[in-house]
């Protein structure tokens, strides 16, 4: 669907131009959300900054994300899931702190200065797509305990159930693609490479 992320942002840039959003801030996902992040900043004539989450992964199965934890902490559980694998409670509080620590010092590595001021702010969160949207859900949660005066979510693709879902997370969500027999994010582009630190940074900075 897309070429690369180049393509995806600019074909996002549009897509949030044509429905009017205006914004104060974009914040990406790092690292993948961030070449969008940068377009789609430039279109809205609006500083880019980053909202880190990482996942909480499931005992013994770390690929299977039964939550993620926001840079400040902000918490979000796949509670049906976690009851489903039989995860202690004591293991999400453990992984919680670690996990939070981890997404912090990240948020640190690539910010280099003070996290933004997102009160009372018009705010748009990218990234390069979602699947569970468990890491997006966690962001969303940091934004709205920051007060922001609206939340728009920005991806190029995601599945219908997860995109759907995180409508409760955000006053609007802009979605180009929306397949039915959703894969991975990376199947929706003929180049997905990974985005190094350096070029992160470079987008952000």
């Amino acid at each position: 669907m897309f070429r690369d992320r180049t393509d995806a942002g600019e074909r996002l840039a549009d897509a949030l131009a044509q429905r009017g959003v205006e914004a104060d801030v974009v914040l990406a996902i790092p690292r993948g959300g961030l070449p969008l992040g940068r377009i789609v900043a430039d279109r809205l004539d609006v500083p880019l900054d980053v909202v880190v989450a990482k996942k909480i992964g499931a005992p013994h199965n770390p690929e299977l994300a039964i939550g993620a934890v926001a840079e400040n902490g902000a918490l979000w559980l796949n509670q049906s899931l976690i009851d489903n694998v039989g995860v202690h409670e004591q293991y999400v509080e453990d992984e919680r702190a670690a996990v939070s620590e981890a997404a912090s010092e990240k948020a640190r590595r690539y910010r280099q200065g003070p996290s933004p001021d997102l009160s009372g702010k018009r705010v748009v969160v990218v990234d390069d797509g979602v699947a569970t949207g468990a890491t997006m859900r966690a962001c969303l949660q940091h934004v709205r305990d920051e007060r922001p005066a609206s939340v728009v979510v920005a991806v190029p693709v995601g599945p219908r159930d997860s995109i759907e879902e995180l409508r409760e997370f955000a006053d609007e969500v802009v979605a180009l693609e929306t397949p039915g027999a959703f894969s991975a994010v990376g199947a929706y582009f003929e180049n997905f490479d990974q985005v190094s630190d350096a070029e992160a940074k470079a987008y952000l900075h």
